[in-house]
């Protein structure tokens, strides 16, 4: 029987998918699959399946926030999902760090409600480190600008106190700021996924979160070629999970 909201069940027989939130994204994983075929289509939850390397994957959009992410993480799981990477954009907390660079947690502030709605928050969210390894290992062979470290999982661009928040959380060393990621890793982590997340910097820290996330949306040139080092490092550390069986 198919998933609810995913539309998909067990005979797609993958072990890997790649989850990015924007379903147009999915038409730029497309290039990188062989024999890539469309899966469904429901809410945000936009799907594909094809071959990386002889290893077959998903790549599935999950919508903004946290809450679409659980359930994307829930349902692939039922389908028997071992291996999950989001790729997603976020903005920079940090200075230095580039319009395009990547920037990979290795554990996220649960400042969300999805993964409170699990789990007390004081359990930590963080990701599958043999995936961690693999992603770090992948972005530094192809010379991609890698940061890591802790990130942010929040609910809303557009807070009163958002600009303060930032500021706070950055003196405090976090690297930017997303929504999915600590629901991913929490949803992952209690139903024994391996999950990782790769993040393209999308808002140079200090500038205007809307004008930058206009500039991205319209594929200028520096995120964009982010966003082609994100899908190359999920694809690639998920691979490297695959050859080893641990997916």
């Amino acid at each position: 029987m198919k998933e609810a909201h995913i539309q998909l069940d067990s005979s797609v027989g993958a072990k890997a998918a790649i989850l990015p939130g924007d379903p147009a994204r999915i038409d730029r994983i497309l290039p990188y699959l062989e024999h890539a075929e469309a899966l469904a289509y429901n809410r945000e939850y936009r799907s594909v399946a094809g071959l990386y390397h002889g290893m077959k994957v998903i790549a599935m959009s999950t919508g903004m926030g946290g809450s679409s992410e659980s359930i994307a993480v829930e349902e692939l799981h039922h389908i028997g999902v071992t291996g999950m990477v989001r790729i997603g954009s976020c903005g920079a907390l940090q200075k230095g760090i580039g319009l395009g660079d990547l920037v990979v947690g290795c554990g996220a502030i649960r400042d969300d409600g999805a993964s409170k709605a699990y789990v007390k928050d004081i359990y930590p969210a963080v990701p599958d480190t043999d995936l961690l390894f693999e992603i770090l290992s992948a972005a530094k062979k192809n010379g991609y600008p890698v940061h890591c470290g802790v990130i942010h999982s929040h609910e809303t661009f557009y807070t009163d106190t958002n600009d303060a928040e930032e500021a706070a959380w950055s003196k405090l060393g976090v690297l930017g700021s997303d929504f999915e990621s600590a629901a991913l890793f929490t949803v992952g982590r209690i139903r024994g996924v391996r999950t990782a997340s790769i993040l393209n910097n999308v808002v140079l820290y200090g500038t205007s979160t809307e004008d930058s996330i206009g500039s991205y949306a319209d594929g200028a040139s520096l995120t964009a070629e982010g966003e082609k080092r994100e899908i190359i490092t999920a694809l690639e550390a998920l691979h490297a999970c695959w050859e080893k069986g641990l997916l």
